[in-house]
This record gives structure tokens, sequence and C-alpha cells, in this order.
């Protein structure tokens, strides 16, 4: 399995002097050898904000959004309300 360079930087924010593919050296230069439950644990919180960068992307934007709070209040609809309780359950928080 390849190595998550993001996971394992997270996992050891000031024990990581650079990575090199699948291999992590330490502050001194050498090869370190990193624990995988603590890989794992990274990860997963990583994936537990995920959702944030799905809903940033599925969201209409402000304009289109206070368009649709417009026309919801002249046409007394809630198209707005719908649009983003969509986008909340189609990428739930992780």
């Amino acid at each position: 399995m390849a190595l998550n360079h993001d996971a394992a930087c997270r996992a050891y924010p000031t024990e990581i002097k650079y990575i090199d593919g699948d291999v992590i050296y330490g502050l001194d230069g050498k090869v370190f050898t990193p624990d995988a439950d603590k890989l794992a644990a990274a990860q997963a919180e990583l994936d537990k904000l995920k959702y944030k960068e799905k809903r940033m992307k599925a969201f209409p934007t402000w304009q289109e959004q206070m368009d649709m709070q417009y026309w919801d209040a002249v046409n007394g609809t809630t198209t707005w309300k719908d649009a983003i309780a969509k986008v909340k359950s189609d990428n739930p928080k992780g």
C-alpha cells in the first residue's frame, strides 16, 4: 500500500524531515519507520475532514444562493433550503 504523505505528516509533524516516495526520513536524515496504527489514525482524521472539501465544491456560489433566497422570498418556495440540505445530506460530516 502506498504511503499517504498527508497522513504521515499529520501523524509525525515534528519528526519528519522529508519523504521520498514511500520512504520517510527523520530529522537525523535516517530512514524513519512510522507506527502503522498512528498512520491509520491520522488517515482517519483526514478522511473525516474531506467532507468540508466536498461540500465546498458542491455548494452553489454565494451569488446563486442569494438569488435562490430572493426568489424563495418572492414565491414562497424553499429552493435555497432544499439545495443546501441536499449538499449536506450528500456530503455528511465524517
